[in-house]
């Protein structure tokens, strides 16, 4: 036989493009649109629906970036058409390949009931099946004119970003707005002949069943009277109903279809536009569920859920009929789909308190599964704190994005800093955006690498990214799916209902020890400086009011705010949103970040000063309030008393220029350049950096990654590097123990104050940025002399260790990581720790110096950067950066130093000192939360870890009387077994920890 096959493929393209795609509405009628511009923000339901419209013609330009505007559409049900299926045309001007990154619409009935969204994706709404004729059509279309930021051109920098600044020019043009005719049978005659051509493309050439579907296909082209489409759609259809009959092989894979809209809080969208997203997508799978008896769709984000319940209370009934239905289903279990690398210890357990705790309290809901499709990587710590939000799961799909290595499973367990392991799966489908399309499939199937031993895998399925969801065509070719020879096959299920299969299946999964690194969007550790400041600065704010809140309340009865903190708990979390913290959204979204930071500071400042003055009481006696789990300056952790003299700072000239800092502890000289040429530990008569290497250099690099600016740095940025060596002042600083310098650099300039403490082996870098840089990234270096084959990075209730080195491609890949509050080296009996109070992104490298053969171990912390896609004027004016060296430091020394330099001291004047509620008599462990229980029952709320790696028994201490302990998970409610338990005598509480446990512990009191 001749093979024709190209041109039987061929032809399937033309004729479904030309002939049958256009036949699935075959007859139409214009609709009368009228519209109402609102003149600022969007308006509330009611008033959009009553606001007079004027009318517009099809083909007229409407919608300024970020507008709204009401189109009111009216028509009448030909009498021809009674007894047929008629919907409505909706095309708002819709880019068909843009789902979710432009215009989109909510069409509502005049009495204000929700119908369904419009996206470019989904331009249909039901009027009637059968339609009656003469009925008269009338709907309101609350559209937003959401500019496209992201186009065919992408990372183009634009001012469309902020309302500010994307000017008036309308950006849509009206396109058809009709009533059709619905013609159901080849509408499914398109959906046949899509799976099947689609399928056939995935199918080897010499495969008999790539043959026989090319046979029907042609035998049903055959059939198809191109003039007369819709009369010979059913007789098209017989001849492809042998070959979509044939079961799969039983061998073959299984997807569980999860419906889903993965819908950033914040993108290339403001949060308000976000609400209105929400609100769009979750009408469309209410609608969707009632037309689609097994479908079942999922979503994440308890803030989203929260969004429709306060602003969209009509969709909210109908998302929650659909909940007691199982159909809309819950899922994660966070408050959104957070950054996991940079949110600290207590936020990222807050997200799962928050998120669980909405989902139990709406719905009697409890999430086994953690889901996380599109963050940029994962913590090592992340496994126990699932576990202990009393989750089991985790699904992820991001890590297919790595660019240097292929990771090797994709369901496994992964494994945390103190053993945790939790069961994970990473979709094969390698998208979060599964359109149901045949080669989606097929990679899926192909791709999966746990063959042989597991044979179930999931595919969320639905548009999303700027929303959308499942489309009822997604359904259609699922069900062809189901069952079909050469094809996975295709079940809806819940994220629950594939996770307990996948378990149950496979019952000795691979391990993956320590962090999920992303190797790819490295720079979203630096991006937008003001909105990681702004997240750090607030979770400490947030420590301290709870701490002292809490101790206020026990002992003064001190209201305790637990409103206050809850919301804003909640809008911390809802900024640590994997694209508005990781600095990748659009300048609107991160202007708006930095004054809501700005009110949560001070806000926090005022309960942490209400209830430090109830604590304090009256007098004039000077009072030092110490925030941080450990004892400083004689004052205990989380008490308040008199500070302990502290010793003294010389300060001289250093020969040859510059200044010498010496408290008897450091001796630190800095040269003629504002550069640190030595720094000594005189106690261990050690230098700590490499001969003829200078600290505090300052290193400027281009920075124009080959795609996704504000997301990406690429390992060539490293090819070129300019040292900031020239300086403008190098001079005494205030204080006696302080030198300041001045450097300038193309259009930026840098004040640095450098300072030794007293008392303490810590050498103090305040440096403040006037940045004014495009498409540059600034490091901050110290070349340590210290021979290192790895180094800590502290994460979540704990640190995890990355090697200096590059034997393989996985550890070249990671040339830009994530720590928190220090880096620590070490040889055996002495370390450094670099500190830091907000900047997120480091490298660590090492070098063999040829002079005498030693080892120079660089760390250099990232400062700024300045991509200008998506916000042209990222990071632009100042910033301020405190850093500390910390010579001669033991890993405990690094974590006591990071809580010190994020958790300044507070001065007030009163009548008493001020006991510590709860105090920990180990260093090793730190307090991360002292709290009152969220039920409002006056219980105290301790969270604890071990800090160091090491296991310890840990005796807490209550300044009140106790009248029982019990330990929980993170809700604050009773472990079924806690092992050990607790030992509790009086008021002292006694267990024991392996190395990063983490515990959370209720006190009753007396």
């Amino acid at each position: 036989m001749h093979d024709d096959r190209t041109l039987v493929e061929g032809r399937l393209r033309r004729v479904l493009d030309e002939r049958i795609r256009p036949a699935v509405y075959p007859e139409s009628v214009p609709l009368t649109v009228a519209v109402w511009h609102a003149p600022g923000e969007p308006v509330p339901v009611a008033e959009g629906l009553a606001a007079p419209a004027e009318p517009i013609a099809v083909g007229a330009r409407w919608g300024a970036p970020w507008g709204t505007s009401w189109f009111r559409v009216t028509g009448t049900v030909p009498d021809a058409w009674a007894g047929k299926t008629v919907e409505a045309l909706l095309d708002l001007g819709f880019d068909e390949n843009m789902p979710g990154f432009q215009c989109e619409g909510l069409v509502y009935r005049p009495d204000g009931t929700p119908v369904k969204g419009l996206n470019p994706r989904n331009q249909w709404v039901r009027i009637g099946s059968p339609a009656e004729g003469g009925e008269e059509v009338d709907l309101r279309i609350e559209a937003a004119s959401n500019p496209v930021v992201l186009d065919y051109h992408p990372f183009l920098p634009t001012q469309l970003g902020d309302k500010e600044t994307a000017g008036s020019e309308p950006q849509y043009r009206l396109a058809r707005m009709d009533l059709a005719v619905f013609d159901e049978t080849v509408w499914q005659l398109v959906l046949d002949l899509e799976v099947l051509g689609e399928l056939m493309a995935e199918l080897p050439v010499d495969s008999a069943r790539r043959w026989d579907i090319l046979r029907a296909v042609e035998r049903a082209l055959d059939a198809v009277d191109l003039q007369d489409v819709g009369g010979s759609a059913a007789a098209a259809r017989a001849r492809l109903a042998d070959v979509l009959a044939v079961p799969a092989a039983p061998t073959a894979h299984r997807i569980s279809a999860v419906g889903h809209a993965h819908i950033d809080s914040a993108w290339l969208w403001p949060l308000r536009e976000t609400v209105r997203k929400v609100a769009r997508t979750t009408s469309n799978m209410t609608a969707l569920i009632e037309d689609e008896p097994e479908f079942v769709f999922a979503m994440s984000q308890a803030q989203q859920w929260a969004w429709v319940k306060e602003h969209r209370p009509e969709v909210w009934a109908r998302v929650k009929r659909a909940v007691a239905e199982g159909r809309f289903v819950p899922a994660g279990g966070m408050w959104v789909e957070s950054d996991t690398n940079m949110p600290g210890s207590e936020a990222m357990a807050r997200q799962f308190v928050h998120g669980k705790r909405f989902f139990l309290d709406e719905f009697g809901i409890e999430n086994d599964e953690a889901w996380l499709p599109d963050t940029f990587g994962f913590a090592a710590g992340l496994p126990q704190i699932i576990k202990a939000a009393g989750s089991k799961w985790l699904l992820t799909q991001k890590i297919s994005w790595s660019r240097t290595n292929t990771f090797p499973h994709h369901t496994f367990l992964w494994e945390g800093i103190d053993g945790t392991r939790i069961f994970t799966h990473f979709p094969p489908v390698d998208t979060y955006n599964c359109s149901m399309k045949g080669s989606e499939i097929a990679h899926a199937a192909r791709n999966f690498k746990d063959k042989g031993v597991a044979r179930h895998s999931l595919a969320p399925t639905g548009w999303g990214d700027g929303g959308g969801g499942t489309t009822r065509e997604m359904v259609a070719k699922a069900a062809r799916l189901r069952d079909l020879e050469g094809s996975a096959r295709v079940v809806w299920e819940t994220p629950e209902q594939f996770f307990t299969r996948a378990e149950a299946e496979y019952a000795r999964p691979p391990v993956w020890v320590g962090e999920l690194y992303l190797e790819l969007h490295r720079a979203t550790l630096t991006s937008q400086a003001k909105t990681k400041q702004g997240n750090r600065r607030s979770e400490h704010l947030l420590r301290e009011a709870e701490l002292w809140a809490a101790t206020a309340a026990v002992r003064t009865g001190f209201p305790y705010p637990y409103e206050e903190l809850d919301r804003i708990w909640k809008t911390v979390l809802l900024h640590q949103f994997h694209d508005i913290l990781p600095g990748s959204s659009i300048a609107w979204v991160h202007r708006e970040a930095r004054a809501t930071y700005e009110r949560i500071a001070a806000e926090l400042t005022g309960i942490i000063e209400a209830a430090q003055r109830a604590l304090a009481g009256e007098g004039t006696v000077p009072l030092t309030f110490n925030a941080a789990p450990h004892a400083r300056s004689g004052i205990p952790a989380g008490g308040a008393g008199a500070p302990a003299a502290a010793g003294d700072v010389a300060r001289e000239p250093r020969p040859g220029g510059g200044f010498v800092l010496d408290n008897g502890l450091l001796r630190v000289e800095i040269d003629g350049r504002g550069l640190v040429v030595s720094a000594y530990d005189i106690e261990a008569g050690r230098e700590t950096l490499a001969p003829g290497r200078a600290a505090n250099l300052l290193q400027l690099h281009p920075d124009f990654p080959n795609m996704w600016d504000a997301w990406d740095v690429d390992a060539f940025y490293r090819n070129t590097v300019t040292d900031l060596v020239d300086a403008e002042q190098v001079g005494p600083g205030e204080d006696g123990g302080s030198v300041r310098i001045v450097r300038s650099f193309g259009a930026s300039r840098v004040t640095q104050v450098l300072s030794l403490a007293p008392g303490e082996r810590r050498l103090e870098i305040d440096t403040e940025v006037d940045w004014h840089e495009t498409e540059k990234f600034l490091k901050l270096a110290f070349p340590l002399d210290v021979h290192a084959e790895r180094y800590a990075s502290e994460t979540q209730f704990g640190h995890f260790f990355r090697p200096t080195h590059t034997n393989t491609s996985w550890e070249a890949a990671k040339f830009e990581a994530c720590n928190h509050r220090f880096v620590h080296l070490e040889e055996p009996g002495w370390g450094v720790a670099v500190v830091n109070d907000s900047t997120y992104g480091h490298d660590v490298t090492h070098t063999v110096r040829e002079t005498d053969s030693g080892t120079t171990t660089t760390v250099r912390v990232s400062l700024l950067r300045a991509p200008r896609f998506p916000d042209p004027e990222t990071d632009q004016g100042v910033h301020r950066f405190r850093h500390a060296l910390v010579p001669g430091a033991t890993i405990g020394d690094a974590v006591r130093e990071g809580w010190r330099i994020n958790l300044p001291e507070r001065r007030l004047r009163g009548g008493r000192a001020v006991a510590p509620l709860v105090s920990v008599a180990q260093d090793a462990v730190v307090l991360t939360a002292v709290k009152l229980a969220d039920d409002g029952s006056g219980d105290v709320v301790v969270r604890f870890h071990e800090s160091r790696g090491g296991r310890t028994h840990a005796t807490l201490t209550a300044d009140f009387d106790v009248a029982a302990v019990t330990a929980t998970d993170l809700l604050e409610r009773p472990l079924a077994a806690a092992e050990p338990a607790p030992e509790r005598e009086g008021d002292r509480i006694t267990l024991r920890l392996r190395p990063f446990e983490l515990v959370t512990l209720r006190l009753k009191r007396a």
